[in-house]
């Protein structure tokens, strides 16, 4: 088993469209900031990034992340991943956390940057300490694999408990990783247990595969072909192929 490392890059999330009021210039930067906003939605991009400049320009972090977003993906811009770190790194000087969490990525997969690991720790933990659970979730796997860091286990175990307390289901599933090979704090199959669960709960495959198996041999749980069925079969489910080898061997007794 690996530990997983999240790299999700947050996107914009939209509702309902709205009608696009005029602009005025008595307009406060929150206000044109929601009209950028209803104008994306509406798909006047043009319009949504030139309003987002406006107001990034003027130290809007919320409109800097999002013509970071729209570079980084080329919405209604040409894509550049320099021009989307050189607006991450304006939002992430700002405060904000989902930039910041970006900004660790585009350094970790030599985005738009030079690829570098020290500095995607530092990003990654501006933001973990804003209680960014993905961030939290990467700082300890870089201190899994020491990757910018002197590996720790004891420090990964830290940033694991962190965010998977908050209902990072990857996070839940490492610490369940951890737990079971006794890394960072005594082996102790019945947490191990506790942080699948809590994993495989949410869907994740990989926790319900190694839930499955740890019914199937009795670790931290009482033996138990049925339960070990169930967890097979959910994993099985998503198209988890050791899963359906494991599922299809029970039922074959």
């Amino acid at each position: 088993m690996k530990c997983k490392i999240w790299l999700l890059v947050f996107t914009m999330v939209f509702l309902t469209n709205l009608a696009l009021p005029a602009l005025t210039t008595a307009q406060t930067p929150e206000q044109l900031f929601d009209e950028g906003m209803s104008a994306y939605r509406a798909g006047n991009i043009a319009q949504a990034y030139d309003i987002f400049t406006r107001i990034a320009e003027q130290g809007h972090a919320y409109a800097q992340f999002n013509l970071a977003l729209m570079y980084e993906d080329g919405r209604g811009v040409e894509q550049s991943y320099a021009q989307a770190v050189y607006w991450y790194r304006r939002a992430a000087e700002h405060g904000h956390a989902d930039a910041q969490f970006n900004l660790g990525i585009m350094y970790l997969g030599g985005r738009g940057v030079e690829q570098g690991y020290a500095q995607a720790m530092y990003w990654y933990r501006r933001a973990a300490e804003q209680g960014h659970a993905m961030a939290q979730n990467n700082i300890a796997v870089m201190y899994t694999n020491g990757e910018g860091v002197t590996q720790s286990y004891a420090q990964a175990m830290y940033w694991y408990h962190r965010a998977a307390e908050q209902g990072h289901a990857d996070a839940q599933f490492n610490l369940g990783w951890m737990y079971l090979g006794g890394r960072g704090a005594p082996l102790d199959y019945a947490q191990a247990v506790y942080w699948y669960r809590r994993a495989a709960e949410q869907g994740h495959a990989d926790a319900q595969f190694n839930l499955g198996w740890m019914y199937e041999n009795g670790r931290g749980v009482t033996q138990d072909d049925t339960l070990a069925i169930y967890w097979y079969r959910r994993a099985a489910e998503q198209g988890y192929e050791e899963a359906l080898h494991n599922l299809e061997i029970l039922l074959s007794r």
